[in-house]
């Protein structure tokens, strides 16, 4: 039974992979191999899984390669469309503080004219009081000279009949004399009275118009506040999630930051307004505190330049490996396949303190940053900085290669902090999310 099967396999291989001879001759004598259809079998077999295994791995690194290139063009469509909107709420943060400058100046010249306005309405008062209380002592003064003159009066008559009419004429007209002079000064002194009075009344009134205007102009100060604030709200936010999200305290870099840079002096100088020993001005302490988060949002980017949240590989690329255990042991960062000669760049500002070869990370830079970290990028097949040299954030340091422990091309990028390495991603990922 095995023997007649064994001859049916047998002669359907012959009909299809009919037994062969391959002849070798040389000068002294020929020899032959034999290749039977099991062999041509074999060897059809062992080609055809070759060919689609080839066919099949093209075609996964070509989807991946398309794939990573989708990844990347997304990833600066995103950025850039971010950075058009952080750039237009830059500039209308920069409008409303111009507009809330504008707004104060015109705030502080209305509070000087109503000042001059009370003073003035102040003194016109005081003279007002003085007029009056000249006019009650001419009034005091008329009456007595009015009872002055019946009294003289009554004399007279009794006098008649003593003394001649010569004496009394005289003593009359000196009399009615007196009080013309007194009559004319209490009307004089009457029409000041009423003048001073027309003065204080269009002084009140023009005070109710300032008033008014100081209303109005309060609320669009309120109204320019509010935008801003809400303008400085969007912005500061996303930023805060961006060191937070890197596991660093928002509140410690600022500190940090300020320390380094501790002049003052500028635009974004606290504004001082006097109050004239009154309560402070809460416009004032508004002001103050949006230019405190423009403040922030300027130390805020001075970090963000010294923390690795840039990407060290702009080109087309693939992730191969991440951060974490791999083969039993440590990968302490992140792989990025690519062509020999990608350019590599700095993700943040910083000090080249080792470029050189070392020992399975092959040509090998390390570059120091602020708060304690340290980037590394490894197995490049050139590299652009030495050792000392002060590179920035997007600056070029080398390129792409496949020295030291490396299976090809590839950049291994690891991120330190305090010398313990962290996962690159946290930091590339928290600046994608804001820039």
């Amino acid at each position: 039974m095995r023997s007649r099967l064994t001859q049916k396999i047998h002669g359907f291989l012959e009909r299809h992979f009919p037994e062969r001879r391959l002849f070798l001759r040389s000068d002294t004598e020929t020899r032959f191999i034999r290749l039977k259809p099991e062999t041509q079998l074999v060897a059809w077999a062992g080609c055809t899984i070759v060919v689609a295994w080839t066919i099949v791995a093209t075609a996964i690194l070509l989807m991946d390669s398309i794939g990573a290139g989708n990844f990347r063009a997304q990833a600066q469509r995103d950025q850039l469309t971010y950075e058009q909107r952080l750039n237009a709420l830059s500039a209308e943060r920069d409008q409303r503080a111009a507009e809330a400058l504008a707004a104060h100046e015109r705030f502080n010249s209305a509070l000087r004219q109503i000042s001059l306005m009370q003073t003035e309405l102040l003194n016109t008062e005081e003279k007002r009081r003085e007029l009056e209380t000249g006019l009650e002592v001419v009034q005091s003064t008329l009456r007595d000279t009015m009872r002055a003159r019946e009294d003289a009066r009554k004399e007279l008559a009794a006098l008649a009949a003593e003394t001649d009419q010569t004496t009394v004429t005289a003593l009359s007209q000196d009399a009615v004399g007196t009080v013309d002079l007194l009559a004319n000064a209490l009307a004089e002194t009457a029409a000041e009275r009423d003048m001073i009075a027309a003065d204080a009344e269009f002084a009140i009134d023009h005070a109710s118009e300032m008033e008014l205007e100081l209303r109005l102009l309060q609320e669009r100060n309120d109204q320019i506040f509010r935008q801003l604030e809400e303008a400085m709200l969007v912005s500061v936010e996303p930023l805060d999630r961006m060191f937070r999200a890197a596991g660093m305290d928002p509140d410690n870099l600022i500190a940090q930051v300020r320390r380094g840079y501790s002049g003052t002096g500028g635009p974004l100088t606290p504004l001082q307004f006097s109050t004239r020993g009154g309560t402070i001005d809460p416009d004032a302490d508004r002001a103050n505190d949006i230019l405190g988060a423009m403040d922030r949002i300027n130390l805020y980017r001075i970090a963000a330049e010294k923390a690795p949240f840039d990407i060290p590989v702009k080109s087309n690329f693939r992730f191969t490996s991440g951060f974490g255990q791999r083969w039993g042991r440590l990968h302490a960062g992140t792989d990025f396949a690519g062509p020999v000669g990608t350019p590599i760049y700095s993700t943040a500002d910083g000090v080249v303190t080792h470029a050189g070869w070392s020992s399975g990370y092959g040509r090998l830079i390390k570059i120091r940053h602020e708060f304690g970290i340290e980037t590394r990028y490894a197995h490049l097949n050139a590299m652009n900085v030495k050792v000392g040299q002060r590179v920035s954030r997007g600056e070029r340091i080398g390129a792409m290669g496949n020295s030291g422990r490396s299976t090809g091309p590839h950049l291994h990028y690891e991120v330190r902090v305090g010398g313990e390495p962290v996962n690159p991603m946290i930091y590339i990922k928290a600046g994608q999310d804001v820039f």
